[in-house]
């Protein structure tokens, strides 16, 4: 009985508390809107080009390194808690110990090895995804400005005249870039606002059309501000810097309409530079080429800023 006279244990609201919080984060792991099949990925959507398993299979890693660090600490803990509590019989201080080498060292190598195995598997698919010795099959100048994005196909249209290594709305684009271009593209463009909506979904923003199966590059360009060119089902973005010409390339896999936004945080309408990713037949990327010549949008849009010395320098000296 407790001194008031009362028979409440003072740890009846403690194990009350407990159950709760338990309960509660029972309901947060189950309430969501994912199922078995999704858990694999680990809340990544299903990816949609050939480089995105590399993706996702670097994610999984993290989590699984992560889970087992923390079910290690969570399990010290909770060892700690168990049998070194103080005893009810015992009032004395336990014995203090003022260092211990071993545990040091132990603490101090395991994160290491830890950081330096993650550091690796990080490097090696990242080196990968953005090796860009194959020449790509379709090239796409994706030019982010305040508020939307343009995209310059840049490709030899029925219709279209001109020669993309050598017109001055695309100077910005360094010739590293250029010399993988087709010979004599003229090209089309397509270009959004904010308030533009894809025909078929309704979503907002221009939509990039491409070709399935196909070695797509992106050479990614900016008129203002740095945005992110980000499409989430191929689960990889890329800074757009203006006065650095940044790319990548990708092969999709899924036909379908994909969402595409910036990533980077840009300014007062950053949550409107929303876009549209079509994965098509090669027959049917042709004819949407074909179709834009015909409404007149030949030619391209200018990139964005061009190149700084100090840049072209560096790129220069890394060659």
């Amino acid at each position: 009985m407790s001194p008031n006279g009362s028979d409440r244990s003072p740890r009846r609201p403690m194990r009350r508390k407990l159950l709760q919080a338990m309960t509660a984060g029972l309901v947060l792991a189950t309430a969501t809107g994912c199922t078995y099949k999704d858990f694999p990925r680990l809340g990544m959507p299903t990816p949609t080009t050939e480089e995105a398993p590399r993706i996702l299979s670097l994610w999984q890693g993290s989590w699984a390194a992560a889970l087992a660090v923390g079910v290690l600490v969570w399990g010290l803990i909770l060892w700690a808690t168990i049998f070194h509590r103080r005893s009810r019989t015992k009032v004395e201080v336990p014995p203090q110990t003022r260092y211990n080498m071993p545990i040091e060292a132990l603490y101090t190598v395991v994160p290491i090895i830890i950081i330096s195995v993650l550091f690796y598997f990080t490097a090696r698919d990242e080196s990968k995804l953005l090796d860009l010795s194959k020449k790509p099959d379709v090239t796409v100048n994706v030019v982010g400005f305040q508020w939307s994005w343009g995209f310059n196909y840049i490709e030899n249209v029925p219709g279209s005249t001109g020669n993309a290594k050598t017109s001055p709305e695309l100077l910005a684009i360094p010739d590293r870039f250029k010399k993988d271009f087709p010979a004599n593209a003229g090209g089309v463009y397509d270009v959004g606002t904010p308030g533009t909506k894809n025909p078929q979904t309704g979503n907002p923003g221009p939509t990039l059309w491409l070709p399935e199966g196909k070695t797509v590059r992106f050479v990614l360009t900016s008129r203002d501000v740095i945005h992110s060119f980000w499409v989430v089902p191929f689960l990889m973005k890329q800074d757009v810097i203006p006065g650095h010409t940044n790319a990548f390339q990708v092969v999709p896999n899924h036909q379908g309409t994909f969402l595409g936004k910036c990533a980077e945080l840009c300014g007062v309408d950053h949550s409107r530079m929303l876009f549209n990713v079509k994965v098509v037949s090669p027959e049917r990327y042709e004819q949407h080429l074909k179709d834009l010549a015909k409404k007149g949008q030949t030619g391209y849009i200018p990139a964005g800023i061009a190149q700084t010395p100090h840049e072209k320098n560096r790129e220069t000296n890394n060659l």
